[in-house]
C-alpha cells in the first residue's frame, strides 16, 4: 500500500484561514487558558520586551498586553499578520507592533526578556535549531514558554500532514537542555476535544517553561 503524499501546511493555509480564525471558541479559550498559565509561571512585569513567534491573531498576546512591554507579534503568514494590525489599531494598542518572520530562514530581529509561543512549535521543521534561535534571542535570565501539543499518534492534523505528531516530554526537555536553557517545567494547560472515527478524543496541550541561565 502507498503512503499519502505528506501535505504542508504552509502560510498560504494560514492566510485563507486568518479572516475566521477568532471566530472558533476552541482558539479563544486556549489563548486565554495559555495567557493564564505564563502568568503564574513567569513573573511578568512591563519592562520586560516580549516575542510572540507563530503570533496568529493575537489570541494569546493581546491577553498578556498590559502586563508587558514592548511586544513583537511575528508569524510567517501575511493574512494573520493583516487581522493583527487591525485589532491593533482598532483596540489603540501602543505597546505592539507585528513583523513577517520566519525564525529559520530570517536574521533574528533584536534580544529579548520573553518568548512565548503557541501551537507553532509543531510546525516548525527543525525542533533543535529553533530551540537554538529561541535562547540566543533571549536575554540571559530569560524567559521561553512553549505550548503545544503532547505527542499523539498524527490522527489530531491527519497523518497525510507534514507536521510533528505533538511532543513527547522529556524528550523536548532534554532538547531545551541541549539548546542551553535550564529550570525546564512543564504543565498540562488546555484539552482540545476533537471527533474521530472511533469517537471523541482528548488532546493535551502542554506549556513549557524555561530560562536562559547563561550569558
Amino acid at each position: 500500500m502507498t503512503q499519502p503524499q505528506a501535505i504542508q501546511l504552509d502560510a498560504a493555509h494560514f492566510d485563507a484561514k486568518a479572516r475566521q480564525w477568532d471566530e472558533n471558541p476552541v482558539f479563544r479559550e486556549r489563548g486565554l487558558k495559555i495567557a493564564d498559565a505564563i502568568r503564574e509561571a513567569v513573573p511578568l512585569h512591563q519592562q520586560m520586551r516580549a516575542l510572540d513567534y507563530g503570533c496568529g491573531t493575537g489570541l494569546l498576546s493581546f491577553p498578556l498586553r498590559d502586563e508587558l512591554g514592548a511586544m513583537l507579534l511575528a508569524d510567517s503568514s501575511g493574512g494573520m499578520l493583516e487581522v493583527v494590525k487591525e485589532k491593533i489599531a482598532a483596540q489603540g494598542v501602543s505597546n505592539m507592533t507585528t513583523l513577517q518572520l520566519d525564525l529559520l530562514i530570517d536574521p533574528p530581529p533584536q534580544r529579548f526578556d520573553l518568548i512565548v509561543t503557541s501551537m507553532t512549535l509543531h510546525h516548525v521543521p527543525d525542533t533543535d535549531q529553533i530551540l537554538r534561535v529561541f535562547h540566543d534571542l533571549l536575554q540571559p535570565g530569560g524567559y521561553l514558554c512553549i505550548a503545544d501539543l503532547d505527542q499523539e499518534d498524527g490522527s489530531f492534523h491527519g497523518i497525510e500532514v507534514d507536521v510533528h505528531h505533538g511532543f513527547d516530554r522529556a524528550d523536548l526537555s532534554r532538547r531545551a537542555a541541549l539548546a542551553g536553557f535550564a529550570d525546564i517545567r512543564f504543565q498540562t494547560v488546555f484539552s482540545i476535544a476533537k471527533e474521530q472515527a472511533a469517537g471523541p478524543r482528548d488532546y493535551p496541550v502542554f506549556l513549557m517553561t524555561a530560562r536562559r541561565t547563561r550569558p
